[in-house]
């Protein structure tokens, strides 16, 4: 439809021809993403025209047609010059519904609000929908939104989150996340003034329709419980989202950790959750990996510390259930085989750092990834077991996922070298020694309880004969040199020595030895100060 035609029109058109002419307009662009340019002055005018009639009382059908209109159009960023001003942000916020305070007449508008006819509420939903995609593509909105005080106005609107139509609580939790993410000041003042993060929190409670049975226990759901509804489940995909942004500081008080600690709580309920679909389950794990990462580690003791009931997993008098699903979330993101790098590293990170603090988790896992070691016979990166599976991934070529992985076992080892050799080899825990320094072998600086891991038979008597660079008892080789006379060892010597001065010279090539430290260092520096005989020993 032509733009000059729309826009004429538009000049001397009631209302009823403006939402027909709009309505055409947004029938035929509703799935159009990329824009003219050549018509870049054309939409923003048409941008005004449409805030202009928003600005007068016009019905709530027009409302609607008017926003449908302005959320297309808002998908373009350069032209919201006329939306991403004081005038236009505060049009949409009206429109939302969104107040800067929830005194006991904003708490009456909102009680009204859910009278509202299904017209009215979806003026409100179009409303939220054009402040996302506003907010999201102008840098210019998002200055005005901390201009106009919203991030107040979105914190109000969560007191009012158990009278929520599903869409409009979407929608606000949706621009609550965009704003945090998009602008870290805001964060703080969320954070600090606003109190946002208990605010999500019993918005997450109430979505996830939570029961308390202890300070820190909420009501484990029953076993022919219905799967969380896809709606619930998105609501609380986007308050988790919005909770990740917020717990990003580092500076904590004692409050907080009341706080942290809750939450935690409402995370191992939803890690015991199952929703309509097995990938919406596995997004709700994802996203709660996410948020617990960000918690300080000494609040996941919450997640072992509730009573144990029949059939759930345990170790040492703790109820690793939620452990063991974050374990066999780990294994299907390890089976997917794409995208480690978001999708494997943070449960990796979480369960590395949950090990090194807590004693309980640390052995439990290992009895589940390293279980005392029985097959010596097959390299530790063949096979299928998770310990298998971790093992391939420390040769990754992303450093981030290989790093990640290598870090996991090594804790796992009470990070211990010896043990991790034991588990993987050498060639393949080579990049994690050379980065710590412990070549030389040794441990690293955490201090570990000193229970001891006994080895089992198997392994005890084909110790003597496993290759400690692949980690496995290897078949006889017939030695290349057998048959060779002393003259023609000799050459095949100097052959050798040659190539390796000619690539050394060449700089393709450099000759390393290792300090004492376990560091690696020039050829010539090691051999002036030979390394330490290594003293450690291990009762692994």
């Amino acid at each position: 439809m032509d733009l000059n035609g729309i826009l004429s029109q538009l000049e001397t058109a009631n209302d009823e021809d403006t939402e027909t002419l709009l309505q055409r307009y947004s029938q035929e662009n509703t799935q159009t993403f990329t824009f003219d340019q050549k018509e870049e002055a054309l939409r923003r005018k048409l941008c005004q025209s449409v805030l202009a009639v928003l600005g007068r009382q016009v019905r709530p059908s027009c409302q609607r047609t008017c926003l449908e209109t302005l959320r297309i159009l808002s998908r373009d960023k350069r032209v919201l010059g006329p939306v991403a001003t004081v005038d236009g942000m505060l049009v949409l916020t009206r429109m939302a519904t969104l107040r800067a305070q929830q005194d006991e007449e904003n708490k009456q508008e909102a009680a009204q609000d859910s009278l509202q006819s299904e017209e009215e509420k979806r003026v409100v939903v179009e409303a939220l929908k054009c402040l996302c995609n506003v907010v999201y593509n102008s840098s210019a909105a998002q200055q005005v939104c901390v201009d106009i005080q919203l991030a107040h106005s979105l914190c109000a609107s969560l007191h009012s989150a158990h009278m929520w139509q599903h869409e409009v609580g979407l929608f606000i939790l949706r621009l609550f996340f965009l704003l945090s993410a998009l602008r870290p000041d805001v964060r703080a003042v969320l954070r600090k003034d606003c109190h946002a993060v208990r605010l999500l929190t019993e918005v997450l409670e109430h979505t996830l329709d939570v029961h308390w049975v202890g300070t820190y226990e909420a009501a484990r759901p029953e076993p022919q419980a219905l799967p969380l509804p896809a709606e619930s489940n998105e609501r609380a995909m986007e308050a988790l989202k919005a909770l990740f942004n917020l717990t990003l500081s580092e500076s904590r008080n004692e409050e907080d950790d009341h706080q942290f600690r809750l939450l935690a709580a409402i995370l191992r309920h939803l890690l015991m959750l199952k929703t309509e679909t097995e990938e919406k389950t596995e997004e709700a794990h994802s996203h709660a990996v996410n948020l617990l990462n960000n918690l300080p580690v000494s609040c996941l003791d919450v997640l072992i510390d509730v009573p144990i009931q029949g059939g759930v997993e345990e170790y040492g008098g703790k109820n690793m259930e939620a452990v063991q699903v974050l374990l066999d979330f780990m294994e299907r993101r390890i089976d997917k085989c794409s995208n480690y790098k978001e999708g494997l590293t943070p449960v990796l990170s979480l369960l590395t750092e949950g090990s090194r603090c807590h004693r309980e988790i640390r052995r439990y896992i290992k009895t589940q990834v390293l279980p005392p070691l029985k097959d010596v016979k097959n390299r530790p990166e063949v096979g299928t077991t998770i310990r298998n599976k971790l093992v391939r991934l420390m040769t990754h070529v992303d450093m981030g996922v290989k790093q990640t992985a290598a870090e996991f076992l090594f804790v796992l080892c009470k990070e211990s070298v010896d043990n991790l050799l034991k588990y993987t080899g050498y060639g393949n825990a080579a990049g994690l020694l050379v980065a710590r320094g412990l070549l030389a072998g040794g441990r690293g600086e955490t201090q570990y309880s000193d229970d001891e891991d006994s080895d089992t038979d198997e392994y005890k008597s084909a110790k003597p004969f496993i290759n400690p660079i692949t980690g496995h008892v290897e078949e006889p080789m017939p030695n290349p040199i057998e048959e060779m006379t002393e003259e023609q060892k000799e050459y095949e010597a100097e052959k050798l020595a040659s190539m390796f001065d000619k690539l050394s010279r060449q700089n393709v090539i450099r000759p390393m030895g290792v300090r004492p430290d376990g560091t690696l260092a020039p050829l010539e520096e090691t051999l002036v100060c030979p390394p330490e005989e290594n003293s450690d020993t291990d009762s692994d």
